[in-house]
């Protein structure tokens, strides 16, 4: 591994938590890009000893101006911290770096993979890890880059309680209040693509709704701040539906199903006879129609979920 050498006063903060703490404030970072980067500067500066390893070497030159070592392959980055962090592409880039390590440089450490990817590959991760005599961790970061280090940054993990416990002092680093949400390791996985999913359907609902307003005229950096207004309330309207899923208490309270029929409808007619792109409304108006036809009318908005559940 090349050590850079950095400011010496940072040097001297960073020996004496060495020689306080021996090796258990070392981290490795393997991948910086935006996040992975973002994640070695807030260890740094939390005083931890960090490796970092990067395919593209070039990215790592501001790191070593700070303090980090660059370590010259993966399996050296892995063999000079405890716990491991990992950002990159996606789960087969991660593979593909893992792959270069030493089997037996795992022993007693934690990888914390933080790399998007379905719950299975979770899953088969944390099999390859503990295989080699180390602790797993997959989580799902829900922030940007410069959203990072905050006490309301959205971090969650998931793995096994032994890896948790380990890797705990690192993801407080990263998050103020990092959650755990249990076993299996593709807990994490499966959240963010949950959250995701409203996220990206929210987002499509908004930009058919600018549509809306461009062909009727209306500024749509208005329209948006209007939309962003109604936000927090229908937050704990969903909160409220999401309770009466969980219990299967369909009957009618809040939001009768027919009203989100008739609703739907509307928004779809009217694309139809504006002329705009209408398969957002398409699809959202045939699904509560599909609700409608299997008798649920009546039921609470909830009930949508006996449709997706088939």
């Amino acid at each position: 591994m090349a050590r850079v050498r950095a400011n010496p006063q940072f040097c001297s903060s960073k020996n004496e938590w060495k020689m306080k703490n021996n090796n258990e404030r070392t981290a490795a970072v393997l991948g910086l890009g935006m996040m992975g980067a973002t994640l070695a500067k807030l260890l740094l500066a939390a005083g931890y000893e960090v490796t970092v390893w990067n395919r593209n070497k070039d990215k790592s030159a501001l790191l070593a101006e700070a303090g980090a070592t660059v370590a010259d392959s993966p399996g050296a980055a892995v063999n000079a911290g405890q716990v491991i962090v990992m950002c990159v592409h996606d789960y087969a880039a991660a593979t593909s770096i893992l792959s270069q390590t030493e089997q037996s440089g795992w022993k007693g450490k934690v990888l914390v993979q933080l790399t998007s990817g379905s719950p299975a590959e979770a899953e088969q991760q944390e099999q390859w890890a503990e295989a080699l005599g180390a602790r797993y961790l997959d989580g799902a970061i829900q922030a940007a880059p410069q959203q990072m280090g905050r006490e309301d940054t959205p971090l969650f993990l998931s793995g096994k309680n032994a890896a948790w416990d380990q890797a705990l002092p690192v993801l407080k680093v990263f998050a103020g209040s990092p959650e755990w949400l249990g076993i299996p390791a593709g807990l994490a996985s499966s959240v963010d693509l949950a959250t995701l999913s409203g996220i990206y359907g929210t987002m499509m609902g908004f930009f058919h709704g600018a549509r809306i307003m461009e062909h009727a005229g209306f500024p749509v950096d208005k329209y948006a701040a209007l939309l962003s207004g109604i936000l927090g309330t229908f937050g704990e309207f969903i909160q409220l539906e999401g309770q009466l899923v969980h219990q299967n208490r369909f009957e009618k309270s809040e939001s009768p199903m027919s009203i989100s029929v008739d609703a739907t409808a509307r928004i779809l007619r009217q694309a139809q006879e504006s002329g705009i792109h209408d398969k957002f409304p398409r699809y959202v108006a045939g699904a509560f129609r599909e609700a409608a036809d299997k008798g649920l009318a009546n039921e609470e908005l909830a009930a949508m979920i006996k449709v997706l559940r088939g």
